[in-house]
């Protein structure tokens, strides 16, 4: 089921498989036409955003839609894409729309705890039997967080987590990118968390100072991971190697 996004008033649409209209985006933006989609889906780094969700999801229904003529005409893309195009715009449209698809998409309560309770004696058994399914579906992530969290202490920089989940650093990057954890705004720029990644906790932002050549130092934006975060991967590549 779809749920309703509204940004500065502006409703934001969703076709059948749950994408989101850039073109309603842009006009919550300020409609300003330099950042029209079609000026950003032209860029040859969206281009290849858009190819790696495709062949990360090649089971799934495809990145981006563009519907010509009818009611819902426009361009639809998936929840990552609609981060990349707004960040795109300007940072600060950027924190909105985060913020608002962090409410909205993300921000589910959890059930009330009272409608747990059982009613009758074979209800009690169904709940019971419930509990225990779920804790054994759970305790491989629990014995993940322990091994990692105690581990490492605070976070640690995209190289040594590579290293302890046993990965190349490049083939690490390239998996965090591909399942929407990080980016780059320009081809040769430094990572960049995603946003709703450092609000669940599962990376950090520091800043890195590198001394240039001409003896001037530059500050940069350096991904750290927490050990939340190094838990939350190991269960992930655990089932990629199960699968």
């Amino acid at each position: 089921m779809n749920q309703l996004i509204v940004i500065d008033n502006t409703k934001i649409k969703q076709d059948s498989q749950g994408r989101y209209c850039l073109n309603d985006l842009h006009r919550a933006s300020g409609g300003n036409p330099i950042h029209a989609p079609s000026q950003f889906l032209r860029l040859k780094g969206t281009k290849d955003f858009v190819s790696v969700l495709d062949n990360h999801n090649a089971n799934l229904h495809s990145a981006l839609e563009i519907i010509n003529g009818g009611t819902n005409q426009g361009c639809y893309a998936v929840e990552k894409l609609v981060y990349k195009y707004a960040a795109w715009i300007n940072p600060e449209f950027e924190v909105k729309v985060y913020d608002t698809f962090d409410k909205v998409v993300k921000g589910k309560l959890r059930p009330n705890q009272t409608s747990l309770i059982p009613q009758s004696f074979s209800e009690a058994l169904m709940l019971a039997a419930q509990l225990q399914a779920e804790k054994e579906q759970n305790a491989p992530k629990v014995e993940a967080f322990d091994r990692l969290a105690t581990a490492t202490e605070g976070a640690m920089n995209l190289t040594n987590a590579a290293k302890h989940l046993q990965m190349q650093p490049r083939a690490f990057n390239q998996f965090l990118f591909a399942h929407g954890w990080i980016y780059k705004r320009t081809v040769g720029s430094a990572w960049i968390a995603y946003q709703d990644k450092l609000q669940r906790g599962y990376l950090e932002h520091k800043a890195h100072s590198v001394t240039q050549p001409d003896g001037t130092e530059k500050i940069y934006p350096q991904v750290l991971v927490t050990a939340k975060g190094l838990a939350k991967l190991s269960t992930m590549l655990n089932k990629e190697v199960a699968a």
